[in-house]
């Protein structure tokens, strides 16, 4: 390499140390090339939710004529499996195996659960939409293998990301947690991106064929990906059988967590913010045709921009808790910023102003950012080095619960409101976002009093907190 050359090479890297977005989480120890690789994991995990949530949400209904009411329990099938993310997470944190690993094998395990549920999904979906064709199969037996399917996507990906956001605690040191948090977004936000575009672009012109071929082949790619994102990333021979030592029982370690540094009360506030913020994710479209009279195209813009809201949100928060910022001080502008905005989606509503309500839209993801970005971290942060997997898998847990029950609540507080009322939608949109306020405020004050008493304690005082 000439001078010329070297000189070039070096202010590339310079520039990218500089300016690439969470190029400051590494370190010398963790390269940025590991950590990229390491986030493959989370680019896995939003193929999965892609798949899930948007594809075959819409070829089931319309496509292979499944009817909606059995899409949504469907769908609603991987969040029985939330509430054991807490329970993978502590077995991630006392596993031993020969080969001396902590968190690897259970990557691979949800790995492989995950290929399982997508390998006979296509198939499952084929004979669900078409049980009726034939009288000599049981309607029962398409839906029992469909929901076998869900429920198999649903808990390899708990594993994976539950041990996988472990994992990359234990690598990188405390002061660098922040940006990891939100690379690890970053890739989940692209890795839906991704697939959303690559998945519309295959199914376009849809075929049953088609469709096992896109599923099994998102199979394969997440069976790639993570296979990539795992290798030599945690160090052999630390986590090796040890005879005549007992480790704690998971009733032990829970207790010796949910006592300290006001987890419970932590969890709470996490629990109420993301049930707040959830509730209107099936809503934004709804609510720009039906109240507002937006066009179909004009709607479809409205998950963009709260995702862009959600990525500003992400990479501020990053840049700010970098600088010693409180987490949960964080995760509390990111309530306050939700309540005006949802007050603003209300008010475009009442008032018919579209670019209010598109406003509202974006800070909702921005809060959303700043409150997920924020409560991540704190977690991360508080965590006892042999409680890591165990605290991510709690917050794992009640952020996937409250997000799944608000989806859900949202819709059936509104189809109510509406039942019970004679007037327009507006009123029945309203009620929601109303008690995602009401859900907001109580998160703050709760994270108010936890933020009160860390301030009382570094001072020297107790507070009644506890």
């Amino acid at each position: 390499m000439n001078r010329l050359s070297e000189s070039m090479m070096r202010a590339w890297i310079g520039l990218g140390a500089r300016y690439l977005p969470f190029a400051d989480a590494a370190t010398a120890d963790v390269p940025l090339s590991r950590l990229l690789r390491l986030s493959l994991f989370q680019v896995s995990a939003g193929m999965s939710l892609v798949l899930l949530v948007g594809t075959l949400n819409r070829v089931m209904i319309v496509e292979l004529g499944v009817p909606a009411s059995l899409v949504a329990v469907m769908l609603a099938l991987p969040l029985i499996f939330a509430p054991l993310r807490a329970l993978i997470g502590f077995k991630s944190d006392i596993h031993r195996s020969e080969l001396g690993w902590k968190r690897v094998p259970f990557i691979y395990k949800g790995t492989m659960v995950q290929f399982g549920g997508l390998a006979i999904m296509p198939f499952a979906l084929l004979v669900l939409a078409h049980q009726g064709d034939s009288a000599a199969l049981p309607a029962w037996i398409g839906q029992l293998a469909a929901g076998i399917a869900f429920l198999l996507v649903g808990a390899g990906l708990h594993i994976t990301q539950t041990v996988g956001l472990a994992l990359a605690t234990d690598l990188t040191p405390e002061e660098r947690q922040p940006q990891v948090v939100g690379l690890m977004y970053v890739a989940l936000l692209m890795g839906s991106i991704v697939s959303a575009l690559l998945f519309g672009y295959l199914l376009e012109n849809f075929t049953p064929g088609r469709l096992v071929q896109v599923i099994q082949g998102s199979a394969v790619a997440i069976l790639v990906l993570n296979g990539i994102a795992v290798w030599k990333q945690e160090a052999r021979g630390a986590a090796r059988p040890r005879a005549g030592v007992r480790d704690p029982t998971f009733q032990e370690s829970w207790s010796s967590f949910i006592a300290g540094g006001s987890a419970r009360h932590r969890l709470a506030a996490l629990g109420l913010g993301t049930l707040a913020f959830s509730m209107q994710d099936v809503m934004l479209e709804p609510y720009g045709g039906q109240v507002l009279g937006m066009e179909v195209s004009q709607t479809t813009l409205l998950t963009a921009a709260m995702a862009g809201g959600g990525l500003v949100g992400f990479t501020l928060a990053s840049y700010v808790l970098s600088r010693g910022f409180e987490p949960f001080r964080m995760a509390a502008i990111g309530a306050w910023v939700g309540v005006p905005a949802f007050v603003a989606i209300i008010v475009s509503g009442a008032i018919s102003m579209p670019a209010l309500f598109v406003l509202g839209t974006l800070f909702i993801g921005f809060g959303a950012g700043l409150f997920g970005h924020g409560t991540l971290t704190a977690t991360m942060n508080h965590a006892p080095a042999d409680q890591r997997g165990l605290a991510l898998g709690a917050w794992g847990a009640v952020q996937a619960t409250a997000a799944g029950i608000g989806v859900a609540l949202g819709g059936v507080i509104r189809d109510t409101v509406a039942a019970l009322t004679a007037s327009g939608p507006l009123i029945s949109y309203a009620a929601v976002y109303v008690l995602e306020v009401i859900l907001l405020l109580a998160a703050i004050v709760i994270m108010m009093a936890i933020l009160r008493r860390t301030t009382s304690l570094g001072a020297g005082h107790t507070s009644p907190i506890e």
